[in-house]
């Protein structure tokens, strides 16, 4: 389903700029965008959608966040981030998720421990996936349970800038505004942030 790649660096195409990219990279392409975020994590709980290794959410811990749990269908990724944060105090919990099973397959994985709020929901390199493996009517269920949990942030990377416009309106629907939007990497796709309520002053565009 949303297997994650094994790591290995996608080379920049040739394409126009607002073109097709990729959602791969090594961890220093995955990170782009999200340096403005990281500032503000400090405390706060984290829900990380189809994960890969966790290491995005790594970089949050390192940054103070109280809580990660993450998911994702590829179990050797699940497992790899139980032993990485195994290294970390915090409450942390990674289960291996069907995300086509819609939001019923998260509740059924973590139980008693979903959350109903999260202050930061990740979605990064996902949804293109999942348009390719189960319905538009499932997906926008899934996307709108994941943003009626995002307590502050929602932070959602596709493929391109046209699958983010698709997003826009569910999360807008949500109670949230687009307060963040980065495209600068040739590697990745573009990053877009959705805070609920009033728009930041101090996470901008880059």
């Amino acid at each position: 389903m949303n297997e994650q790649d094994s790591g290995m660096r996608a080379c920049p195409q040739e394409t126009p700029p607002d073109g097709p990219r990729t959602v791969y990279g090594f961890h220093g392409d995955r990170l782009a965008g999200l340096r403005d975020l990281f500032q503000y994590a400090r405390g706060l709980s984290v829900l990380d959608i189809a994960m890969n290794h966790g290491l995005v959410s790594l970089e949050l811990a390192r940054r103070g966040v109280s809580l990660v749990h993450g998911c994702d269908y590829h179990e050797p990724g699940v497992l790899a981030a139980r032993a990485i944060f195994d290294e970390f105090r915090i409450p942390s919990r990674f289960e291996v998720v069907d995300l086509t099973g819609g939001p019923e397959a998260l509740q059924a994985a973590f139980g008693a421990d979903h959350l109903p709020r999260y202050d930061i929901v990740l979605f990064l390199g996902i949804y293109h996936k999942l348009k390719d493996q189960t319905s538009d009517a499932v997906i926008e269920r899934l996307v709108r349970h994941l943003a009626a949990r995002a307590a502050r942030y929602f932070v959602v990377r596709a493929s391109s800038s046209a699958l983010l416009d698709e997003l826009a309106p569910m999360l807008s629907d949500a109670g949230m505004s687009k307060v963040h939007f980065s495209a600068l990497s040739r590697v990745v796709g573009p990053l877009e942030i959705w805070q609920r309520g009033d728009v930041s002053p101090y996470i901008g565009t880059s």
